[in-house]
């Protein structure tokens, strides 16, 4: 698949839609849903539908690769989706999926940043131009008046938690860059999913962790919203991250991902109702001016 022109690129942009999609969702579950909770059920269906998946790839659970890519892709769930994701819905709650999406937006500077220090990966000066604008879109994004219902404070929380979250799903993906590139996607996704439930499983000893698990698992009305979000948002998305991370650099997967910003921006205004601001326009046109800068470098 590798000979497709612009695959990786495609693939990074078709994240940022199922992503979009999956995050609106995840904002009305998580209305009814603590974030840890949340992230225990999406990992579980994820698995649930990936583990049967390989077989249709003609992927081997246990494919002849080193024990070192095991444990990158080990470290990489815990750190990107165990605790990332929590602290993700956590902020999903405090800034509403506008906001975080613009927050968000600091994925690709840090991926690039990673990638230069430890992949050896070199963007040009264009390159670098949209990242700075990609970057400038979060100060502009997060200022102005906080939205009805949220203080100060929320947004404070909210923005610590998201700029902690990204910077541990960088953090996730450079550090299996080479792996992804290697190895076969349906693997190297199961495995990272995978790790990232059972790096979960520590806080079902904490009570109220297990009781809310317990009714998340339960069915109920919140699964209109939880089952598609986790089909969408970490199944889907998750292929298609991998994929794009797997075929071009990652420094412009990160960029082209970035585009989830406009996706759920666009969703969240539609669907959750939230405030358009021009505020908010500016760091949207700013984001995708960037990611188009960098993506045709």
């Amino acid at each position: 698949m590798s000979h497709v022109p612009f695959l990786g690129e495609l693939l990074s942009l078709l994240t940022a839609l199922v992503w979009a999609v999956g995050v609106v969702l995840f904002k009305k579950s998580g209305e009814t849903v603590s974030p840890v909770a949340l992230n225990m059920f999406k990992n579980a269906l994820a698995a649930a539908l990936l583990v049967p998946t390989m077989p249709l790839f003609g992927v081997p659970f246990f494919p002849n690769r080193p024990a070192s890519d095991w444990a990158l892709l080990a470290v990489s769930g815990v750190l990107g989706i165990s605790v990332a994701d929590t602290l993700f819905f956590m902020a999903l709650e405090r800034l509403g999926a506008g906001l975080l999406a613009v927050v968000d937006t600091l994925y690709s500077p840090m991926v690039i940043a990673l990638s230069f220090a430890f992949l050896g990966e070199r963007l040009g000066s264009q390159a670098l131009f949209g990242a700075a604008l990609v970057t400038s879109a979060i100060l502009i994004g997060a200022a102005g008046r906080p939205d009805p219902g949220r203080t100060r404070k929320d947004i404070a929380a909210g923005l610590t938690l998201a700029i902690a979250s990204v910077a541990l799903m960088a953090v996730g993906i450079v550090l299996v860059k080479r792996v992804v590139s290697e190895a076969p996607i349906a693997w190297t996704t199961t495995v990272r999913v995978l790790c990232g439930g059972v790096g979960l499983l520590p806080l079902l000893a904490v009570g109220k962790h297990r009781r809310a698990a317990k009714a998340a698992f339960t069915p109920s009305r919140s699964w209109r919203h939880m089952v598609p979000g986790a089909f969408f948002g970490t199944y889907c998305a998750m292929f298609a991250w991998i994929g794009g991370m797997k075929y071009t650099l990652a420094s412009v997967a990160s960029v082209m991902n970035q585009l989830s910003t406009m996706f759920i921006f666009v969703l969240a205004a539609l669907f959750l109702r939230e405030r358009v601001t021009a505020r908010r326009v500016a760091a949207i046109a700013l984001a995708m001016a960037g990611a188009i800068l960098v993506t045709f470098r």
